[in-house]
């Protein structure tokens, strides 16, 4: 149970942090300020400012997001009427807007606010301790500081430094960057399973052994043997074989093979397998094993194509077979098939990191309001009609788009408790 929970953190702490630093990467890298960095969601438990970027570690382990300039508005923290207490500087000008109550800035100036404009102008107006017969107004630094109502001291968000500011290419790529990482990681991942099992699949359609008593054994099929049709369907590789099997649970399958150079035909009934709710064919066959360095070498890219593939197949299921909630796992899903890969050890958890890796770099790509693909999506529109997507439309989408994937991911997770827990 301890192990379990401390894998499942691991592992969702991995994926969060190597997807949103893809974000933050290439937003830094095009001039867009990464206002605050995060792992994890809810209460901060930690945070520490360094070269403009806010990091917090918060205390829920289901998530993370880059917050950029431009995304967000200080409207949130700051509004007219409020108290708050201003650094200046030896110009006089603001370096730090506190408007929280759980902390104090050493020499602050009382100000309550009237007005502001932290994105254009860089000014902020106010009644100097509450001394309503003046209005004061302090130009604000560039690079200026607001202490917001959690206590989380985040940069202001000038027009240059915000995400529409960059180019398309820069933002686009930005968009981006999160599902890019997730690849490249269940590809370095993949590769160094394969350099950490005692043997490879070969991917071939000669069979490595056949379980005794199982529908294969009694079929007659032998270790060694290689499947060259089922049914109508020509094999010449593992993968094509056992998504075949797979797809035919409880059926007769005529099977056609070469043993010795001399082609045999039988039949065999695959065994029904239920599993989270959905049904699976099962021969009682193994894939033929190598020891081969370049095999190992070739493993992680076979997994990760294969993966790939798997992915869209679930997903292409969705709209042949019909929609249904059990095609989806969130973090009760995660949870449970960490227990399962903790049981195999090592190599397990980290297969397991691998194929969550390039799933979330998928469903993130999906062109859904509020993934990182119906960004790229609107990003594109922007290319084709040549103007920026208007600011009002884009925010109605993605918050329709936020609704829909939290009605979703509660209605998966009623349903994951369902099907692991009762």
């Amino acid at each position: 149970m301890i192990i379990t929970i401390i894998a499942f953190i691991i592992i969702f702490g991995i994926l969060v942090l190597v997807h949103e630093y893809g974000h933050y990467f290439f937003a830094k890298r095009a001039g867009i300020l990464v206002r605050e960095f995060s792992i994890g969601m809810g209460p901060k438990i930690w945070w520490k400012r360094r070269h403009g970027t806010t990091y917090t570690i918060r205390i829920l382990p289901l998530g993370g997001y880059v917050r950029m300039a431009g995304m967000d508005d200080d409207s949130d923290s700051l509004r007219p009427g409020l108290a708050v207490s201003l650094q200046l500087n030896d110009q006089g000008k603001v370096t730090t807007i506190n408007a929280s109550n759980q902390t104090t800035l050493f020499q602050g100036v009382p100000l309550r606010v009237v007005d502001f404009d932290l994105e254009k102008d860089l000014w902020i107006s106010g009644y100097l301790s509450d001394d309503e017969t003046e209005v004061k107004r302090y130009d604000v630094d560039h690079d200026a500081t607001i202490i917001e109502k959690d206590g989380t001291e985040v940069r202001i968000a000038p027009l240059d430094v915000q995400f529409n500011s960059a180019s398309l290419p820069a933002r686009m790529m930005t968009n981006f960057a999160g599902a890019m990482n997730n690849f490249i990681l269940s590809l370095v991942v993949f590769v160094i399973v394969g350099f950490m099992v005692a043997a490879i699949p070969t991917n071939s359609n000669r069979l490595g052994s056949v379980v005794d008593n199982s529908p294969a054994a009694k079929a007659g099929l032998k270790a060694n043997d290689q499947i060259t049709k089922i049914n109508s369907t020509t094999v010449k590789n593992w993968d094509t074989m056992s998504s075949y099997i797979s797809d035919q649970p409880g059926k007769k399958l005529q099977i056609t093979y070469v043993r010795n150079g001399v082609t045999h035909h039988t039949s065999a009934t695959t065994k029904k397998i239920v599993q989270n709710g959905q049904s699976y064919g099962q021969l009682g066959i193994t894939e033929k094993t190598t020891t081969n360095f370049k095999a190992r070498l070739g493993y992680g890219w076979h997994m990760f194509t294969y993966s790939a593939t798997l992915i869209f197949t679930t997903l292409g299921h969705m709209f042949t077979r019909g929609f249904s909630l059990n095609d989806l796992g969130g973090p009760v899903a995660i949870y449970a098939g960490t227990s399962q890969a903790t049981s195999l050890g090592v190599t397990g958890v980290l297969s397991f990191l691998a194929m969550l890796s390039i799933n979330l770099g998928i469903v993130n790509l999906l062109p859904i309001p509020a993934l990182d693909g119906g960004k790229l999506l609107l990003n594109i529109c922007e290319a084709i009609i040549r103007r920026p997507i208007p600011e009002k439309f884009e925010l109605a989408i993605n918050l329709i788009g936020f609704a829909f994937l939290m009605l979703l991911m509660i209605l998966v997770t009623w349903n994951d408790i369902q099907r692991y827990f009762m």
